[in-house]
């Protein structure tokens, strides 16, 4: 019996390991679970957990969950997720045990591959990983460097994406940090697939931001500010509500009645980036969101996005995605809406 009910839909196979993190698991069929083209409307994806036994799978928990598919799911799936497993942080090998060797045979090329967290160390003993960027954990980065030379890893993001080149038929390859940066990971690939409505939507419903970039650093040992200090929040939150305007620091730094220097010191500490980077990526985002939600002129969505001019938002996001504007729009624009051109 086919493991996906709904043929017609996308279907995302989690493949779950003995040593499996609960939470890894829940958060791809929680994300992907919600996705649909209209709140309350018929969903997007299909989602099952397969095991390399049906039955019962050990978690880091104290408790197991039951698993009812078998390999045979991971044939029919379109995305294959690979979560963590507490059997990635004992000595690696390097290669992919037998049964689960059979189990990546059964993957079709052009599936498109992801790991959260240390699943990553599956995805290079099963050589897809090879000559591509890739993350892990922060604390096993190295580890995955030394045992897979052949992988370019990334230690400061939160999650790669690595397409296919035109000469083969591979589909894509997803690594992700850890436990959130698998919910950035999971609403990146929502994204990619059915645009940002979609996305924010199913970030809204559950409560977290709908969009950090994977070039974001890992937090790594990266100090709290203390509470009797202030935060530098209220003036991010309103530079969201005027990024049409020409922000400088010093205005920026008067929001919060500091100076200038002190502001900055404190916006890296809470932010992990100066204030000026914060501000350009905040544009490409709404320049992103515009180019996927409107029919806005590129003029007007650089005009509205804070860039001035079409020619400068050209500038800034082929240096920042490698498109242009209307190369973007045309790859991720999402369905169109009523009375809205498709």
């Amino acid at each position: 019996m086919a493991a996906f009910p709904h043929p017609g839909r996308h279907r995302v196979a989690v493949l779950a390991r003995h040593g499996l993190l609960p939470i890894e698991v829940g958060i791809v069929h929680q994300l992907f679970g919600q996705a649909a083209r209209v709140r309350g409307g018929e969903p997007l994806y299909t989602v099952v957990t397969c095991a390399l036994v049906p039955g019962e799978v050990r978690t880091s928990a104290d408790f197991a969950i039951a698993v009812a598919h078998g390999p045979d799911a991971l044939a029919e799936a379109d995305t294959v997720i690979v979560p963590s497993a507490q059997v990635d942080y004992e000595p690696q090998t390097g290669r992919l045990d037998g049964p689960l060797a059979e189990a990546f045979a059964r993957i079709r090329p052009a599936t498109r591959i992801a790991s959260i967290c240390t699943g990553a160390f599956v995805l290079a003993a099963a050589g897809l990983l090879d000559g591509r960027r890739a993350t892990t954990h922060w604390r096993s980065c190295e580890h995955l460097q030394e045992i897979h030379p052949a992988v370019k890893v990334d230690p400061d993001v939160l999650y790669t994406e690595d397409d296919a080149g035109d000469d083969t038929d591979g589909g894509s390859v997803l690594t992700s940090a850890g436990v959130a940066s698998g919910i950035d990971l999971c609403l990146h690939m929502i994204r990619r697939d059915h645009g940002s409505a979609v996305a924010n939507e199913v970030a809204r419903s559950t409560v977290v931001a709908p969009h950090r970039e994977g070039g974001q650093a890992q937090f790594i040992q990266r100090p709290v500010p203390e509470p009797r200090l202030s935060s530098t929040g209220a003036a991010r939150a309103w530079a969201l509500e005027h990024l049409d305007r020409p922000l400088t620091l010093r205005e920026l730094a008067a929001r919060e009645s500091m100076s200038v220097r002190t502001f900055s010191r404190r916006f890296r500490e809470e932010a992990g980036m100066t204030p000026m980077q914060w501000l350009a990526q905040q544009r490409i985002e709404r320049a992103r969101q515009l180019l996927e939600e409107t029919d806005l002129p590129v003029d007007r969505v650089a005009a509205d996005a804070g860039f001035g001019t079409g020619a400068s938002l050209r500038q800034h996001l082929q240096a920042t995605l490698g498109v242009s504007p209307s190369a973007y729009r045309g790859t991720f624009r999402g369905p169109a809406a009523p009375g809205r051109p498709g």
